[in-house]
């Protein structure tokens, strides 16, 4: 069975190219088979995201304008990991709580995933959610969320959304074709 192996390469040079609000851009030369290569990446925290279902097997989804692809793109709850040490099921719960006011009794580990593995550092770690109760929120939100729409729709649905290319997200592809497998097999 296939399986990615982590490398360990040394690090000759390491320089920050631009200091951006999220993520920065970094250019590092490594060596690699005895020849030193240079190479520029998005240096990003990483994140979690959410596939929360309740009890009709319907997804919470959230959608939220993104301005590099100029479109409303219906997601996952999702968000940085931006607070030092928190833990990542912490960090899921807190996203859940934060853009949707919903907290889950029931919490699992779903898919983990490289988002653009050739020029991002960027990790997302999915998180099943389970028994859900709606606890309301007083957070106050910013930028492109201040108008999230937060909805419940049928799995099979946004499934067969994904598969048409009607949705793009990456997170939200990744996670409800997890969810789909893993309800399946366990069914």
């Amino acid at each position: 069975m296939p399986k990615d192996q982590s490398a360990d390469l040394s690090i000759s040079s390491r320089e920050l190219i631009h200091n951006g609000m999220v993520w920065d851009v970094v250019r590092e030369q490594f060596d690699y088979r005895g020849v030193t290569l240079t190479r520029e990446f998005v240096a990003h925290p990483g994140a979690v995201a959410v596939v929360a279902l309740n009890d009709k097997n319907e997804v919470l989804l959230i959608k939220q304008y993104r301005h590099p692809v100029r479109s409303f793109l219906w997601e996952l709850p999702a968000g940085l990991l931006d607070q030092p040490g928190e833990a990542l099921v912490a960090a899921a719960q807190r996203e859940l709580l934060e853009e949707t006011g919903y907290v889950a009794e029931q919490w699992s580990e779903l898919i983990e995933f490289h988002t653009t593995p050739g020029g991002n550092s960027e990790t997302i770690s999915i998180f099943l959610a389970r028994n859900l109760v709606f606890a309301g929120h007083n957070f106050e939100l910013h930028g492109e969320e201040v108008d999230l729409e937060v909805a419940w729709f049928a799995l099979d649905e946004v499934l067969e959304s994904v598969l048409k290319s009607d949705m793009r997200n990456p997170a939200v592809s990744v996670g409800i074709m997890a969810a789909s497998l893993k309800l399946n097999r366990n069914a």
